[in-house]
């Protein structure tokens, strides 16, 4: 074995062994969520806050950065796309950020997060901004010195933190490529308000036993390629997925027997993530080749499972006698056609994850301005909730009734996740552009879904994105995947195809 070899299996194995530490503390979170006592708040932040000062120790090993010196200064790593290559390159790209990240910040970080989120959970129960408020302004100071410590260059402190979640997009990118959509989406939004097409929506708010909504979204989340041997649906507040590493990876979703898209798309979703996880390169574990691209990436995987495929017309001629079985009293004297027009009524709603296809990316781009504006210090803590409203009424036309309805629905900003929320509508963009590709390498996706055949799109999904962990950067995998960069125009053409028939426009 050459020096380099040798120089190059010892950096693997200090970065898997950080990657290993990691996935203890995701379990720890994933528990926090799902069965921790109110009680137990306190001493889980002192738990996790000692598991993140442990992994950042691991991070920041200053042989790490030795090992990195001497493999850049060598030319045998393969070309730019080798594993070997790509995995020292994003080495390096963890280890200049994390060394930049006092160890007392990190811990902070954590312990405040854990407390943070036991603090939301009871102000959205009590609809009451109040009780959240004083983690949110200690949250954004925290948030602030980590822009600072990374260091933005030239642009804004959102950069800082939008790096961590999509690498190399700026602010500036993200609302450049936001703004053709948006002028767009208010059109079709506002032809479809004036349509006299309305579908019945009281459809969906007809009583569906919880016990029947898990066993049929487990069902459906099965079928698309989720494996429950390796899976497992629990319940939370709000919905997420943890991929801890190979062979465990965890959904959850939340229920509303009054409202069945809530669950059952809320479990395609995140079935779609863990999809993702579960087609990861098991043996590349803990390196760049063995983790998913960005969030936007990660989030065109869910997005299109949800809604691309699970509210497409032919993936429910395959289920709706399932769900018509499932669901008899509520369903069984539905005619499809009105259960897919249900399923697809588009109108302004408060809560982001059971938002249309259509309106949901302006509820990103509502929380992408006002998370500028926090972090900048143009909005202050206080002043979230009346702003929220105000903005939410000039994207909407309506105005939340209470806090728990308007910005206190998301659990993102007590998790100290800043940034985050522009991947979401990256990846709606993200979704339609791989599969518009899908359909035209495996000739008819629709047919497929038909007739119960999901397999061939997870394949394609496993093989040109799965299967490539970081090789490339988000912008370059969609041009190596589809030819093209990223464009707006996808999306746009499968909403007119979808909702253009529907509303008759």
């Amino acid at each position: 074995m050459s020096k380099t070899q040798e120089q190059y299996f010892e950096l693997m194995e200090l970065v898997r062994k950080q990657a290993l530490l990691t996935s203890v503390g995701s379990v720890l979170g994933w528990d926090e969520q799902v069965n921790l006592p109110a009680g137990g708040a306190e001493h889980r932040g002192e738990q996790l806050a000692l598991i993140s000062g442990m992994t950042h120790d691991l991070a920041t090993d200053p042989r790490i950065g030795e090992l990195l010196s001497e493999l850049e200064s060598v030319s045998d790593l393969g070309e730019e796309t080798s594993p070997e290559f790509v995995n020292v390159r994003e080495a390096r790209r963890h280890f200049d950020r994390d060394a930049k990240m006092p160890k007392k910040l990190v811990e902070e970080l954590s312990r405040t997060g854990t407390l943070a989120l036991h603090a939301w959970v009871k102000a959205r129960q009590d609809k009451d901004f109040s009780e959240f408020q004083p983690w949110l302004e200690k949250m954004l100071n925290l948030k602030r010195e980590e822009a600072a410590a990374i260091g933005f260059g030239d642009g804004v402190p959102y950069d800082a933190l939008l790096d961590g979640y999509e690498p190399g997009a700026t602010a500036a990118e993200i609302q450049a490529t936001f703004e053709p959509l948006r002028e767009e989406l208010v059109k079709i939004v506002a032809a479809i308000a004036e349509s006299p097409r309305k579908p019945d929506e009281t459809i969906l708010t007809r009583l569906y036993p919880e016990a029947a909504q898990k066993e049929f979204s487990i069902k459906a989340a099965a079928a698309i390629g989720f494996c429950f041997e390796s899976g497992r649906l629990d319940i939370a507040a709000h919905p997420f997925c943890s991929g801890f590493g190979p062979g465990d990876c965890r959904l959850t979703t939340r229920y509303d027997e009054h409202h069945f898209p809530g669950a059952f798309f809320g479990t395609l979703h995140e079935a779609g993530h863990g999809i993702y996880e579960q087609g990861l390169n098991r043996e590349a574990f803990g390196t760049a080749m063995g983790e998913s691209v960005s969030l936007g990436i990660h989030e065109s995987q869910s997005r299109m499972w949800e809604n691309l495929v699970g509210r497409s017309r032919p993936f429910w001629e395959h289920f709706y006698e399932s769900a018509q079985t499932t669901f008899p009293q509520s369903l069984g004297d539905v005619p499809l056609d009105d259960f897919c027009r249900a399923v697809n009524d588009v109108r302004p709603s408060f809560i982001r994850v059971e938002a249309d296809e259509v309106t949901y990316n302006l509820h990103i781009m509502l929380r992408f301005e006002l998370e500028q504006a926090m972090l900048s210090g143009d909005l202050t803590a206080a002043d979230v909730p009346s702003v929220w409203n105000e903005t939410f009424t000039r994207y909407f036309g309506i105005t939340p009734p209470d806090d728990a309805l308007g910005c206190l629905q998301d659990v993102h900003w007590s998790a100290g996740l800043f940034g985050y929320f522009p991947t979401y509508a990256l990846g709606n963009m993200y979704a339609a552009q791989f599969f518009e590709q899908a359909d035209a390498d495996l000739g008819g996706l629709h047919e497929q879904f038909a007739r119960g055949e999901f397999g061939p799109l997870k394949t394609w999904l496993n093989e040109k994105i799965h299967l490539q962990g970081q090789r490339f950067r988000a912008q370059r995998l969609v041009e190596e995947v589809t030819g093209k960069p990223l464009s707006h125009e996808p999306l746009l053409r499968h909403l007119h195809g979808r909702f253009d028939p529907l509303y008759e426009l």
